[in-house]
């Protein structure tokens, strides 16, 4: 029998339920999947929270890999036995198995195992979009990356390095630098004690910095502008504290003719083409080890309220995955 969460209304961690569920036989351009891995991101909050929408009653997760068990009518491009992964809609991926549309699905190399591309598809696609994607960056250029212990944090900082990229990162603990320093984190900013700006500012000779990634959102805005060199770009790739506030034209003239982006995944995957260029640098570094994925919190699909509150609570370092 398969199992899958679901919720029934927005709210806390509690409104999610572990039920018995029937998956039915695959349609045209369809696959079913049963699942080994499934990917625990904290964008999963925003539709249990309903910061995002979603059609209630309705499953959770977008990221889960496994292999395929049935291929639907006129399915050519996947069969019996493919190891598949994937991230994006529809929602359900907390699942032990599930029917999937092809076009949503990465074949997934040998080399890497289920739970490490569960934890990594959504995370490791996203890195390779923001440093290959939204501004061209260059060996010796410096960048501020927010929540840099964090599932794409830990993936960022081993990329950049890669590419000659000095990060600045902030990170709220002692344990959570150490482990950010040791992924290849250049310089750390302890966000809860130091002024974030203020220390961009003396690490940057006064200057800032080009690029800033910010997936916190509202309690970092500000600190994030105010980091940025002339002409400078904020990349707002999420939204853990809260939605970034109403954005004012004028401030960003005043602060240095700066450039404000809030850029979705799904937009730099849409394209088949472009999604397997993402996909297979990705996959090449993390498959030779250059670049490794450390899956520091690992739960049951079963237990996915705890892993939620862990989420929330902060209590998380790098990526997390359910493991079936």
């Amino acid at each position: 029998m398969a199992h899958a969460i679901r919720f029934y209304e927005p709210g806390p961690p509690e409104v999610m339920r572990w039920e018995s569920t029937e998956v039915a036989d695959p349609g045209p351009g369809e696959v079913r999947i049963r699942h080994a891995a499934v990917g625990l991101n904290f964008a999963d909050t925003y539709f249990r929270t309903g910061l995002y929408p979603a059609a209630l009653p309705a499953g959770l997760g977008v990221e889960a890999a496994g292999t395929v068990e049935a291929a639907g009518p006129g399915v050519t491009d996947y069969r019996e036995g493919d190891r598949v992964t994937y991230t994006g809609s529809p929602l359900g991926a907390y699942s032990t198995e599930r029917v999937m549309p092809t076009a949503s699905l990465i074949k997934l190399p040998d080399a890497i195992a289920f739970d490490t591309a569960a934890a990594m598809t959504m995370r490791g696609l996203t890195t390779s979009y923001l440093l290959r994607r939204i501004r061209p960056l260059k060996a010796g250029d410096t960048v501020l990356l927010h929540a840099a212990a964090g599932g794409v944090g830990l993936i960022f900082c081993q990329w950049a390095k890669l590419l000659g990229i000095r990060v600045i990162g902030t990170v709220s603990t002692e344990e959570k630098a150490a482990v950010a320093r040791a992924h290849g984190c250049d310089e750390v900013i302890l966000y809860p004690r130091e002024d974030v700006a203020a220390g961009v500012r003396e690490l940057t000779h006064g200057q800032g910095v080009p690029v800033v990634f910010d997936s916190i959102g509202a309690t970092t805005y500000e600190s994030s502008l105010n980091s940025l060199a002339r002409r400078g770009l904020l990349v707002c790739f999420g939204t853990a504290s809260g939605p970034i506030p109403p954005i004012d034209a004028m401030q960003l003239a005043v602060k240095g003719s700066l450039f404000v982006t809030r850029p979705a995944l799904a937009d730099y995957i849409a394209d088949p083409a472009e999604r397997a260029l993402l996909a297979g640098e990705l996959f090449d570094h993390v498959g030779s080890g250059r670049i490794r994925i450390e899956i520091n919190q690992r739960y049951a699909l079963a237990d996915a309220v705890q892993a939620h509150r862990d989420l929330e609570a902060g209590r998380s370092i790098g990526s997390s995955a359910f493991t079936l």
